[in-house]
């Protein structure tokens, strides 16, 4: 608390850490809810634990922080993890189709997602697509309009075949 009273300080222009008066009294300015200042006391010093559940939305609404920030983990916390990390296609997959879905309003952005999500291999199109980032937009502009030219001259289930540059029967 003590912390945050300090870069709250900083951040209003005092130079100093706000006092904890200075912080019921802006409280009560600009939430039209308040806290004692010997409740802060109270908390600061260790003499009171626990937070309640609306002096911590209160104080985090206040300092700007996710009330998680403003408790102690309990003595068994762990931070070790419970389960192994998913670091293949099928996390990628999953954030793909979910990403298309939340995009339905960017027909581009969706369509693009929604077809990386449903490839076998995206990552290999996002290899290629990066490489694509480092032409200038025109040049990026020219070389597709001679791709989609020469993909528009033939079958549409040929697409593959001519994009991995495969002779077309």
């Amino acid at each position: 608390m003590k912390h945050l009273r300090a870069v709250e300080g900083e951040l209003r222009g005092y130079q100093r850490p706000m006092t904890q008066v200075e912080v019921v009294q802006a409280m009560r300015e600009e939430l039209n809810e308040t806290l004692s200042q010997a409740y802060l006391s109270q908390l600061e010093s260790g003499k009171r634990l626990h937070l309640t559940a609306s002096s911590r939305d209160l104080l985090a609404r206040f300092f700007n922080v996710h009330p998680g920030y403003l408790v102690s983990d309990p003595p068994d916390f762990s931070t070790d993890l419970l389960t192994s990390l998913d670091t293949g296609d099928e996390r990628l997959n999953t954030w793909l189709d979910a990403s298309a879905t939340e995009w339905r309003s960017e027909p581009d952005l969706h369509a693009l997602l929604q077809f990386l999500a449903s490839t076998s291999n995206p990552r290999a199109y996002l290899a290629l697509f990066r490489k694509l980032t480092a032409l200038s937009f025109e040049e990026l502009e020219a070389v597709t309009e001679a791709l989609t030219t020469r993909v528009d001259s033939f079958n549409l289930e040929d697409t593959p075949a001519i994009l991995n540059n495969k002779e077309v029967p």
